[in-house]
């Protein structure tokens, strides 16, 4: 279970850097899911 906790961290650090990058204009509808992509990982950690 803490290895799946670390994982879970890891996966939302990792994802918070591409939440600090912006993207290209070519990518500019994607903005949306990227803004909600660092959350992903406390849903499966809820879920658990």
């Amino acid at each position: 279970i803490l290895s799946f906790i670390g994982i879970c961290l890891n996966s939302f650090l990792y994802s918070s850097n591409f939440f600090v990058a912006k993207l290209p204009e070519a990518y500019a509808f994607l903005n949306p899911i990227v803004d909600v992509m660092p959350v992903i990982p406390l849903f499966f950690f809820l879920l658990a």
